[in-house]
């Protein structure tokens, strides 16, 4: 889940995507071992250069310029879900638009949404369990005031460049608030790709935080 337009999401993506993708091939082993690996996007913004695309769910794929239908591999897969073109381009496919109901706003599935969706009940269920549990509501409560940090960074730095002195003030506040974050994630043995991916903080830096 991407909070904030950092301009460089395309190459990030291939570094998660690399990093778990070489975790597949084992020691030793050839690399026709190697698994599909899949990288899903969730973007609070519309990504520039896929204005384009009508459409808020893409799929991405390595193909040949003129040949385009032909895929170099399927072990590389990557879904990208721009959310603010949901209500644009809303699709066909009910049970997606369902689950992209469920993470912008959880409060407004209603039972139309879930029925003959027995993982969006599932989800829906955890997620109440998660509410009553005090230790993850905590997490979840510091994860959402990272989320109006991240905002209210944006707000200010799209006026980038006239103060150098704002810029510095604010990179040094969102990495202090990312790093409470991960250490609180750490806590609950969440992975360290998905901490990466939530926090924007590099693999050393995490493990510092230990």
């Amino acid at each position: 889940m991407q909070i904030v337009d950092r301009k460089d999401i395309e190459n990030r993506l291939l570094f998660y995507w690399s990093k778990l993708y070489s975790k597949t091939i084992k020691l030793g082993k050839d690399y026709i071992n190697a698994q599909k690996t899949i990288i899903i996007l969730f973007t609070d913004y519309e990504i520039k250069g896929l204005e384009k695309i009508e459409k808020y769910f893409s799929k991405w794929h390595i193909c040949e310029d003129e040949y385009k239908n032909i895929i170099l591999t399927k072990n590389l897969e990557i879904y990208i879900l721009e959310l603010p073109k949901f209500e644009k381009y809303t699709n066909t496919n009910l049970k997606l638009n369902a689950w992209v109901k469920f993470i912008t706003n959880p409060g407004g599935i209603t039972m139309d949404d879930m029925e003959n969706n027995k993982s969006l009940k599932e989800a829906k269920q955890v997620l109440q369990q998660i509410s009553d549990d005090e230790k993850e509501q905590y997490l979840a409560e510091q994860r959402l005031m990272y989320i109006m940090d991240q905002k209210a960074i944006e707000a200010a730095g799209f006026d980038k460049g006239k103060e150098e002195g704002l810029k510095e003030g604010l990179k040094k506040g969102k990495k202090t608030k990312a790093e409470e974050i991960a250490k609180a994630m750490l806590k609950q043995n969440i992975d360290l790709t998905i901490i990466i991916s939530c926090t924007g903080l590099t693999e050393n830096e995490i493990k510092s935080l230990k």
